[in-house]
């Protein structure tokens, strides 16, 4: 089934530039969406049906990748980043440093903070699911919605 989502990568690449707006107004950083994006596979719903056919995003395997993004948090705060989206301030004021990324790579890190919750998980599959509306938005645009439909169903 790859065949089809390789046959749109130029298409991706647009979409991905336009939707960059909402990334970076979302509580994702860039790397954190590239992460999260690694994470996810995208199918087209219904392809038999012209009217119904949709892209829907395939989060199954979103929940097993939602701890590493506290990792990449912690790599630009030691880094002295902090910038990264508008998390909201959900590095923590509880100090850390080197000693809490160590022990969060090890997965002795315990604490408070437990890594994402179900509020980050959930956030992040409906900004996926934002992104293939507008995959499939962009692909009926340029008029190649109706190939990638059949070319799905092969």
């Amino acid at each position: 089934m790859s065949e089809w989502t390789d046959a749109i990568v130029g298409e991706r690449m647009t979409v991905d530039n336009e939707f960059n707006d909402r990334v970076m107004a979302s509580r994702f950083s860039s790397q954190e969406w590239g992460l999260i994006m690694t994470a996810t596979e995208f199918e087209i719903e219904n392809s038999e049906d012209p009217d119904a056919a949709r892209i829907v995003a395939d989060t199954s395997s979103l929940p097993a990748i939602m701890p590493e993004l506290e990792n990449v948090r912690s790599q630009v705060a030691a880094m002295g980043g902090g910038g990264g989206g508008s998390g909201g301030g959900r590095s923590g004021g509880s100090g850390g440093g080197i000693v809490d990324s160590i022990k969060g790579a090890l997965g002795l890190g315990g604490g408070g903070n437990g890594g994402p919750s179900d509020e980050e998980l959930e956030a992040a599959e409906r900004l996926v699911q934002e992104y293939a509306d507008e995959l499939q938005a962009h692909l009926e645009e340029v008029g190649k919605w109706e190939q990638v439909r059949v070319a799905y169903q092969e």
